[in-house]
This record gives structure tokens, C-alpha cells and sequence, in this order.
């Protein structure tokens, strides 16, 4: 079983979509993750990854875009689904 990992990275300087597809791709095309999704009006962009990545790296690919990586919280992630509840007990 993999251990799925939530990242977190709080990014300045995301005005609309395409700056948030902007940011997903720039992630999509650096690591190998599972899902990336980023919001413009939360500031941030959340990857889903069973790899681990470099924060260094991180910061370096995406200031690279021109947006700023202000923040990275990495926690344990568990996929929440219909029978996630069920399996645990």
C-alpha cells in the first residue's frame, strides 16, 4: 500500500485560472504526482503525490513561473470516499 501525501503550498501573485493552469502544469511537468489543483482566490495550490518532493525544487520550478512560493505543509493524505469510513473500522 502507498502512503499518499498532501502538500499544501501557499503561492503569491495567482490572479485568475490560467494562472492557476499555469501552476499546475509547471508541478504536472516537474513531479510525479497524482493530482494538482490550485485556487486563485485561496492562494494556494494542493498536490496529491505518493513521491516525495523536494521542497527546494518546488519553490525553485515555481517562482520559475513567476508566481512566489510563500508557504509548503506536507501532512499524511487518505483518500476520502464512499467506503473510506467502513474500511477503518
Amino acid at each position: 500500500m502507498f502512503i499518499m501525501k498532501k502538500i499544501t503550498v501557499e503561492i503569491d501573485g495567482m490572479m485568475c485560472g490560467m494562472c492557476e493552469s499555469h501552476v499546475n502544469d509547471c508541478v504536472r511537468e516537474n513531479f510525479n504526482v497524482r493530482k494538482v489543483t490550485s485556487s486563485h482566490l485561496k492562494g494556494e495550490t494542493v498536490i496529491i503525490t505518493e513521491n516525495d518532493i523536494d521542497e527546494a525544487k518546488l519553490r525553485e520550478a515555481v517562482n520559475k513561473t513567476g508566481y512566489k512560493v510563500v508557504s509548503i505543509k506536507e501532512e499524511p493524505y487518505e483518500k476520502k470516499g464512499l467506503f473510506s469510513g467502513l474500511l477503518k473500522k
